[in-house]
């Protein structure tokens, strides 16, 4: 017997308008979005006051299953990111084993789909030497190949040219890269070392991994992906510099260079390294607040295509040694909705920009089959948020396995208080129902 349940009163955000429309779902599908609506067998939740918006799509977490699961685990931060408002991510290959083989890149989707409360995708890993095990992966159902221009662990940084150019030139799917020159970051380090022997300050984060090495990278590799087009997407920019690199004149489903700003650059400042330390210490680096605002505008003038986490958590032990023994990455799912809320209560981007960048724009992106929009014959990925529910973010809500988070101590004023799941009440309240898991990401790709 079909499962019924109607969404009555709420503010829909959907598409660049706010309407007064209510949505029924059937089962895992949205069956009908409207005015006035009613049915005599479905479930009725009055969300008077409260903004309707489609899930949120991240393209970009680190949930550190399997092999690194004392930071944290795709059970964990899935229930972390759903009480976020994120109904569905998209993971990366830098998991131990790296996920460099068909074989590893399905245990991820085994795992998932076993304990997953989230939808999910998983990005095939590139090295140096696996290119036609890349080649065999499925355009109908993996997001996407992620490389690793810069930094990396294991045998995920791609510094071959030769590689990067036969990658680049035979990829069939959308290529997704970390960009920061190796070399610079290197050369920069010794300097700082020579200065400061192990005893490197926090606040020369942004200087070691700098503008420079950045824009080297990000530059190289976009004329790369123009000269073979490619179809390739450049993850978390964090410099002024680098918005230059993106046109803002293409719709979206005609671009084939596109760019993520997250969270965190936009939010943090150098400054904070002074007080927050490692917990603002990332990769790319949080760089200046003129880097900041101008990576916020781009985002907004559409050079810089889609909103995300790049969620990557780790200990409150490894995050509390020195500069030089403390990993780069932060957990930021949870939070992630709420932060762009108080942008938007800020008068810094509209709420219909936000529903763009955060959940249009990624399923326009990547291609993703029925998700990301309010619409008819579309699964039921819904969140509420009560603009009006001042709560304070402590170690005792943070519900990320490691523990902690550099919201902590800030003060949100809006709160998402149900997340649906293909048609799933996944979380209500502060309260999940788990007898439902998330779903395998499907694409929709010629």
């Amino acid at each position: 017997m079909a499962k019924y349940t109607l969404i009555k009163n709420a503010k829909l955000v959907n598409e660049g308008e706010i309407l007064a429309h209510d949505v029924l779902i059937k089962d895992q599908m949205i069956e009908k979005v409207g005015y006035d609506l009613s049915h005599e067998t479905a479930t009725v939740l009055d969300a008077e006051g409260k903004f309707l918006i489609p899930g949120i799509i991240d393209d970009q977490v680190h949930f550190r299953e399997p092999g690194l699961t004392h930071k944290a685990e795709i059970y964990t931060e899935a229930k972390a990111a759903v009480a976020g408002g994120i109904t569905s991510f998209m993971e990366m290959p830098n998991t131990v084993p790296n996920t460099l083989t068909q074989e590893l890149l399905q245990d991820k989707y085994d795992i998932a789909a076993e304990r997953s409360l989230a939808n999910y995708s998983f990005f095939m890993g590139a090295s140096n030497d696996n290119l036609e095990e890349v080649l065999k992966t499925n355009r109908q159902d993996v997001c996407g190949i992620k490389v690793f221009m810069g930094s990396s662990t294991g045998n995920m940084l791609v510094d071959n040219e030769e590689t990067l150019e036969r990658l680049f030139s035979r990829a069939e799917l959308i290529v997704a890269a970390h960009c920061e020159d190796e070399g610079t970051i290197r050369a920069n380090m010794e300097l700082y070392k020579e200065k400061y022997g192990d005893d490197i300050p926090f606040t020369a984060h942004p200087l070691i991994r700098s503008e420079e090495a950045c824009y080297l990278s990000s530059s190289k590799a976009v004329a790369l992906a123009r000269k073979n087009k490619t179809k390739f997407h450049v993850l978390h920019i964090s410099t002024a510099k680098e918005t230059d690199l993106f046109d803002n004149d293409i719709p979206l489903k005609d671009k084939l260079i596109t760019s993520e700003a997250c969270i965190h650059h936009m939010w943090f400042n150098d400054e904070d390294y002074l007080t927050k330390g490692g917990n603002i210490k990332w990769n790319p680096a949080v760089k200046t607040a003129y880097d900041r605002d101008m990576v916020f505008q781009a985002m907004l003038e559409d050079k810089i295509d889609i909103i995300a986490t790049d969620h990557a958590p780790h200990t409150i032990e490894e995050k509390n040694n020195g500069y030089l023994n403390c990993p780069s990455g932060g957990p930021l799912v949870q939070h992630a909705l709420p932060a762009m809320m108080e942008h938007y209560l800020n008068g810094k981007i509209s709420i219909e920009r936000m529903v763009e960048k955060m959940c249009h724009n990624p399923a326009i992106l990547f291609e993703v089959e029925k998700r990301g929009y309010i619409r008819e014959g579309y699964y039921a990925d819904l969140v509420l948020v009560d603009s009006h529910d001042v709560w304070l973010v402590d170690k005792g809500n943070v519900l990320s396995k490691c523990g902690w988070s550099p919201f902590e101590g800030y003060k949100f004023r809006s709160k998402i208080t149900h997340t649906f799941v293909s048609g799933h009440l996944a979380y209500e309240n502060g309260k999940f129902n788990e007898e439902q898991k998330g779903m395998r990401l499907k694409f929709d790709r010629k």
